[in-house]
């Protein structure tokens, strides 16, 4: 199960209380403080980890609490600090304040930590007070309180390439040819419910991640269809990968279609429409009449968009889609990117 939004609750622990003791030994006269300090309280850690990509694990638990810090003792002994909490969550993770919606961390890196909740400080105890002119202190701290914060967990996947269009625009069977991923695969609506993520390999050293999103209808950014919960999956790609069915039966505008789709992304997010997109016209194989291919690749011509046509089913155009795709991602300010292939091996 696909889950991409939580709010849980995380609890450092608190501090330790530093000891009121004095030194009572054989031969030793007005032995003098001897209290230890308190150990201080674990903290929570929020740490990106890119062995889970779901939030699910936090359906079921909702509070972390860490461990407290130990009291002090007699003859200077220091309480033992309280152990941190380190929760593991997908890499791509955005961390907001339930309070106030504001945005505290983006976990964007394998590895990367966020301090959730930090630990109390430990008390420190009556030896720590004795001065030449106070040699009995009386006095002692109390160990002060962790940090408690209440968060909302917003997972944005982190991909290269996304695939948008319409329900049934073949987006599963695309993502199913180029890579190795499997996702559900039917001859009606929505079929696809969540992100898909599959590898594509680009060449022999290097390649990029595509994520297949669910289908987008008009007023999705309002909450039509599948809504705009899955929106915010895109807004880490690099390329749209815009698929328009030109075999549609309902022979509905495929650039009245290409601007509806656009026009919601639009109205989500205005960062969306400064992304680069390819137009892809699919399932060529089972076009009849070839209006729609046409109508689509003159509108891309005269907007100056990248148009490809591809079939999933027979595997007419993918080589030629991923080479363009890949060719893309080739930019100055990309140290991961590959070379730049030779023309006459696409």
């Amino acid at each position: 199960m696909f889950i991409d939004f939580a709010t849980i609750k995380v609890t450092a622990g608190d501090g330790g209380t530093g000891c009121l003791a004095f030194r009572r030994e054989k031969y030793v006269p007005r032995g003098g403080p001897s209290g230890g300090d308190g150990g201080d309280g674990g903290s929570v850690y929020l740490v990106a980890s890119a062995q889970i990509n779901t939030l699910l694990d936090f359906r079921y638990q909702r509070e972390f609490t860490a461990g407290r810090g130990a009291h002090g003792q007699g003859s200077r002994k220091h309480g033992k600090s309280g152990e941190d909490r380190h929760i593991l969550v997908p890499v791509g993770t955005l961390v907001r304040n339930a309070a106030g919606q504001e945005i505290l961390c983006d976990l964007t890196r394998p590895g990367q930590e966020f301090l959730a909740a930090r630990g109390g400080k430990g008390g420190r105890g009556n030896a720590r007070f004795a001065t030449p002119t106070n040699r009995a202190p009386q006095k002692f701290e109390y160990g002060r309180s962790g940090e408690i914060r209440e968060l909302v967990l917003e997972l944005k996947l982190l991909s290269d390439v996304g695939l948008i269009g319409y329900p049934n625009a073949g987006k599963s069977t695309l993502i199913s040819r180029i890579s190795a991923a499997k996702p559900k695969i039917a001859d009606y609506p929505f079929t696809t419910l969540v992100p898909n993520l599959g590898v594509v390999r680009y060449n022999e050293f290097w390649s990029f991640v595509v994520a297949d999103i669910p289908g987008l209808i008009e007023g999705a950014h309002a909450g039509a269809g599948l809504g705009d919960r899955f929106l915010r999956h895109i807004e880490r790609t690099r390329i749209l990968a815009h698929l328009v069915d030109v075999a549609d039966p309902e022979r509905r505008d495929p650039v009245a279609r290409l601007a509806a789709i656009n026009a919601e992304l639009g109205q989500f997010s205005a960062a969306l429409m400064t992304k680069p997109q390819v137009v892809v016209a699919t399932k060529i194989d089972a076009v009849s009449d070839d209006s729609q291919r046409q109508i689509l690749e003159d509108h891309c011509r005269r907007a100056g968009l990248p148009f490809l046509e591809v079939s999933a089913v027979t595997g007419q155009g993918l080589r030629e889609l991923v080479h363009s795709l890949g060719r893309i991602l080739e930019l100055p300010d990309n140290p991961s990117a590959p070379p730049a292939e030779d023309e006459t091996e696409s």
